[in-house]
């Protein structure tokens, strides 16, 4: 119980920030993800990070996640590209976001430049390098989501960059 209340306060400033940004430039047919997108693109270049979105599909109304769930999904990724940049030269600094429907199934990819550092693998699945309480809620999240919805994910780190690759069916 004290961890799910953990997890659920790790996500609720992503919940607020969703809340705030519903008028945005990012149209993908959702609401709430394009306030989502909107607002963390918005939080990744007050740092100097270069970011592009390309999100303008339209989300199909019949996911196996909630809206809830899928601000989760991207508010999360959004924030671990953020701190991925964190201490690189500015030059260096980017976020790549690219969403469209693959047939019948959405497709999300993340891509960030990334200080390289060694990353972390307990019982097959990444997990936060980060020692301060607070992180590690993300990527677990992420993972419970995505396997609940039936979907597919992939996470890449090579020479300075992550992407992560995201497949969610639809109902």
């Amino acid at each position: 119980m004290y961890r799910q209340m953990r997890m659920w306060r790790h996500d609720y400033r992503n919940h607020l920030q969703t809340m705030k940004a519903l008028d945005t430039p990012i149209k993908s047919g959702n609401a709430m993800a394009d306030a989502i997108l909107s607002s963390k693109m918005s939080l990744a270049q007050a740092p100097g990070i270069d970011v592009r979105v390309d999100a303008h599909t339209h989300i199909p109304i019949k996911q196996r996640i909630s809206e809830l769930d899928l601000c989760c999904v991207l508010g999360n990724l959004f924030d671990n590209a953020i701190e991925a940049n964190d201490g690189l030269p500015e030059a260096d600094r980017m976020i790549r976001v690219y969403m469209d429907m693959k047939g019948t199934q959405l497709y999300i990819s993340f891509t960030n430049a990334s200080s390289g550092g060694k990353q972390r693998k307990v019982g097959g699945r990444f997990r936060t390098t980060k020692s301060d309480e607070g992180h590690g809620f993300g990527l677990v999240h992420i993972d419970q989501i995505i396997e609940a919805a039936g979907g597919y994910l992939s996470r890449n780190f090579e020479d300075g960059a992550s992407t992560t690759e995201i497949l969610l069916p639809q109902s």
